[in-house]
């Protein structure tokens, strides 16, 4: 599985850089997006999602936007997704949710995951 974390930060006291080291310590590709970096925890990092390679199958877009940038990350994905026919979930984080994001990921064919902890959720599964 790959996971493209949107907003991953370098700073390791920031949420989405300690989700993205756990994404890696867990054996999983993560692929981070910010347009201020060049690497992140040892992988390119890519200035938005369509930036991405299409020979990289992406199976989660996490967002660490602020709300009012979601629906910005989820046409991002869907014009990725109408060039390579990838259909990434978006997971959006706790507090990250916008009703705009969310229907635009609806009409873009997206399945869309509202104010999750990709984290918790994934750490839960593993111990059940």
């Amino acid at each position: 599985r790959t996971i493209a974390v949107v907003g991953c930060s370098p700073r390791g006291f920031q949420t989405s850089h300690r989700i993205a080291q756990y994404i890696q310590n867990v054996g999983l590709q993560m692929v981070p997006v910010n347009p201020y970096h060049e690497e992140i925890l040892g992988e390119r990092c890519y200035p938005n999602v369509q930036a991405i390679p299409a020979d990289v199958e992406i199976d989660i877009v996490d967002v660490f936007r602020r709300s009012e940038f979601t629906e910005g990350v989820v046409n991002d994905v869907a014009e990725r997704a109408g060039e390579t026919g990838q259909r990434p979930v978006i997971w959006t984080q706790l507090g990250v949710h916008s009703d705009a994001a969310e229907l635009a990921a609806e009409e873009a064919g997206l399945p869309y995951v509202a104010n999750r902890c990709l984290m918790v959720d994934h750490a839960a599964l593993t111990r059940a």
